[in-house]
C-alpha cells in the first residue's frame, strides 16, 4: 500500500509554458501532473544551487539613533 500524499494544489504557468508541458504530456501519454513531477525531480539539485532572496543580501541591523 502506498503512503503517497495526494494533496490538491493549483499551479499557474505562463500560457506558452503550459502549452509546452501539455505537448510533452501528450507525446509521452502522461498526465500534466506526472510531467511536472518528473521535471521537478530532474531540476531539484539545480534549484538548490540558486540563492534564496535572504541569501543574497544578509539582513542589515537597524541604524543607530543619532547622538
Amino acid at each position: 500500500m502506498s503512503n503517497t500524499d495526494h494533496r490538491k494544489q493549483s499551479l499557474y504557468f505562463p500560457e506558452e509554458m503550459l502549452g509546452e508541458i501539455q505537448k510533452q504530456a501528450e507525446r509521452q501519454d502522461r498526465s500534466l501532473s506526472w510531467i511536472v513531477q518528473q521535471a521537478w525531480k530532474l531540476a531539484r539539485a539545480d534549484m538548490k544551487k540558486i540563492p534564496g532572496i535572504n541569501d543574497v543580501m544578509p539582513p542589515q541591523p537597524p541604524p543607530l539613533p543619532p547622538r
